[in-house]
């Protein structure tokens, strides 16, 4: 029996008590078990990310889901957790659920408006018709995710409407932020798109992808101005990596049994444990979970 919850109560609640949700993807057992097990330690809802790479890697949205079930029901995850698909294509829209996630994002920002709301609209049928939450896209979020590049653009505020009005639960509208590591020469967070796509779609949470690398003061006033849900991956990547490394280069891996899989990938699952914290102290979601 899944312990999965879709990610629309959390986010609602999170926009009435103005504090945003965590999103952290994940890629491997390590990753899903620090992100869990901090969660439950901190009291926060949380939101798991698949990308479809990252599904694939993991060997089928089957096997992720089934992983993520038993391991919840191991560790005696109580608080509420998602599992959502992230920039997902419509036919990996259709696979996540089948495979049983609580939650998908159809991302259709490079589609034409008619063929993106053509979509959505049916994947919001489907999703709810199985008691999930979906998340669509409008205007393209910089940087890569899974091949698709995007510059950083600033979502249409009537595109915004058109798209909120299909039953969405909630969405992300792209305001200047990008996915990896943010260049020198970027500009900031567009609070004035902001402002003016949450005029169009009145109480739907948005969402900020990317939320590596942006100044803590820029999520707190993304967050003031409606954004429930803040997408973390590189940042996990990065401290785990960094972690690893310290390791290897302290030649620990020598050691005794420092070799072992176990030990050696112990310090980075750390890492992204004490990411997860810091970013949910900014994130404001702290003993949420009530």
């Amino acid at each position: 029996m899944s312990r999965l919850v879709p990610a629309k109560e959390m986010l609602d609640k999170a926009l009435k008590g103005k504090y945003a949700i965590g999103h952290f993807n994940i890629n491997n057992l390590e990753w899903t078990k620090a992100v869990l097990t901090e969660a439950q330690e901190l009291n926060t809802a949380v939101i798991l990310g698949v990308s479809e790479g990252a599904g694939k890697y993991m060997c089928g949205f089957n096997t992720v889901a089934a992983m993520v079930n038993t391991m919840m029901e191991t560790l005696d995850i109580t608080v509420p957790v998602a599992l959502h698909l992230d920039h997902g294509s419509y036919e990996g829209c259709l696979k996540c659920i089948e495979a049983g996630f609580s939650s998908i994002m159809f991302d259709g920002s490079h589609l034409p408006i008619d063929e993106n709301i053509e979509k959505t609209k049916e994947l919001v049928k489907l999703a709810h018709d199985h008691g999930m939450s979906i998340e669509a896209e409008v205007g393209a979020i910089g940087g890569e995710e899974d091949g698709i590049v995007g510059a950083g653009e600033c979502a249409d505020p009537e595109e915004c409407a058109r798209i909120a009005s299909l039953g969405v639960d909630f969405l992300a509208a792209g305001i200047g932020n990008i996915h990896g590591v943010y260049p020198p020469e970027w500009k900031g967070l567009s609070f004035e798109t902001l402002a003016a796509v949450k005029e169009k779609i009145g109480d739907l949470p948005l969402v900020l992808h990317g939320g590596t690398g942006i100044p803590t003061d820029q999520i707190k006033k993304a967050i003031s101005l409606g954004v429930s849900k803040i997408n973390v991956n590189t940042e996990c990547q990065l401290a785990f990596a960094a972690a690893t490394r310290k390791y290897i280069e302290a030649g620990k891996d020598k050691e005794g049994k420092g070799f072992d899989p176990r030990k050696l990938l112990k310090p980075g699952t750390e890492a992204i444990m004490e990411t997860v914290k810091e970013k949910c102290e900014i994130f404001g979601s702290i003993g949420s979970a009530k």
